[in-house]
């Protein structure tokens, strides 16, 4: 029997329809491709659409854009080159900033560091001769006491050092302590030798001075400044400065003088 040959485009038959399998549950019939809700038309004609990869494409300035590019490309380089660096610069000053905190830390605990303490004991007074106007030559031996509370801090008292006496602003006289080691928890009375000469007073200022002494009450300004270096166990720090200010009032003028009232602030100078 002849087989039937159907154009390409003409219709199925029944025949033929007939012999197509039906579904079952063994073989499943495949879901029909969904319709697109609009159908892709076609390019105009002359267009052409060429697809590229990304990977593929590369951004290339422009030859009179080159230059420029690459200046703009160098400033970022320097820009994150100069970034990097501040941040290892800061990093590096707090770390350093931290370690010093934690030794000053541990160092206090073990040490206890207690300021030192000064007071004035005794002035005695010559030189002042109120009844003449002739320039003065006053001298005074004063008298301090320096009191190191530490158990384990010795200081070294070094050359440099000045004391000056004040009336009313007017320097009277000055002088240097003496240079010498104060060992740990130690009581030390050094006595300074202050001398002036050719000390001009005014009219003013003369006529205060004796009515000072025949009230009893003369007041002075002492100003003390002494380089220490501080013995921590077996190490010595930098020079600092000790500075003693005291407000002194004596009785009268004379090597027998007695200090009726005495007052001092002191404190450092670390650079």
């Amino acid at each position: 029997m002849a087989e039937r040959v159907h154009p390409r485009d003409s219709p199925p038959s029944s025949t033929e329809l007939k012999k197509t399998p039906s579904a079952s549950p063994d073989r499943p019939l495949k879901p029909a491709a969904p319709l697109l809700e609009k159908p892709v038309s076609p390019p105009p004609a002359g267009t052409y659409v060429i697809q590229i990869p990304k990977d593929q494409v590369y951004r290339v300035p422009p030859p009179e854009n080159a230059k420029r590019y690459q200046q703009l490309s160098r400033r970022k380089h320097r820009r994150s080159t100069c970034c990097c660096c501040l941040c290892w610069f800061f990093g590096l000053l707090f770390t350093f900033i931290l370690l010093a905190a934690i030794a000053a830390g541990v160092l206090y605990l073990v040490f206890r560091p207690e300021a030192p303490k000064y007071s004035i004991e005794s002035v005695s007074i010559k030189g002042f001769n109120l009844t003449s106007s002739a320039p003065l030559s006053p001298e005074f031996d004063v008298a301090v006491r320096a009191h190191n509370p530490n158990n384990k801090i010795g200081i070294y008292y070094r050359t440099g050092s000045s004391v000056n006496v004040y009336y009313n602003d007017v320097r009277l006289c000055n002088g240097k302590l003496p240079v010498f080691y104060q060992g740990t928890n130690n009581v030390t009375v050094f006595v300074a030798s202050l001398k002036g000469s050719g000390i001009e007073l005014t009219s003013a200022v003369h006529k205060a001075l004796i009515s000072g002494e025949t009230k009893g009450a003369v007041p002075f300004k002492l100003n003390l400044r002494a380089p220490v270096r501080i013995k921590v166990g077996s190490l010595k720090t930098w020079t600092i400065t000790v500075k003693v200010d005291c407000d002194v009032t004596v009785d009268k003028l004379t090597s027998k003088s007695k200090l009726v009232s005495k007052h001092c602030d002191y404190g450092v100078e670390l650079w």
